[in-house]
């Protein structure tokens, strides 16, 4: 996995302006548009580290956006979380705070499950 800090630093910063009015530029947008067939996007840790960040956005939109894991949630080692989104194409980013994060862009079916599996 290659792993950079970027995306988590720009978390960190992006957070505050998330105050500011809602623009999905900043959340990333909604994950499931009302009246849209969906699927589901599974983060899976093969790590040694707990998953801390898993930011998602549309394809289309200018950032990947915040955290998507509830307050207090992480991905432990050897567990995954699932994320039920809007079918289409959809940039996930996730990691460990002081570690890095990894990328990657993914289409997900309707009905169907889509796995990205974290490597360390």
């Amino acid at each position: 996995m290659h792993m950079s800090s970027r995306g988590l630093a720009t978390l960190l910063f992006v957070l505050p302006l998330a105050a500011c009015n809602g623009a999905d530029w900043i959340t990333g947008g909604d994950l499931v548009t009302p009246g849209t067939a969906t699927g589901t996007i599974e983060v899976v840790n093969a790590t040694s580290d707990d998953l801390h960040a898993v930011l998602i956005s549309n394809c289309d939109a200018s950032t990947y956006g915040l955290n998507r894991l509830p307050e207090g949630t992480v991905i432990p080692p050897g567990s995954s979380f699932a994320f039920t989104v809007s079918a289409g194409c959809w940039d996930v980013d996730a990691g460990t705070l002081g570690v890095g994060d990894a990328k990657q862009r993914m289409d997900v079916a309707a009905g169907g499950i889509t796995r990205y599996t974290i490597n360390g």
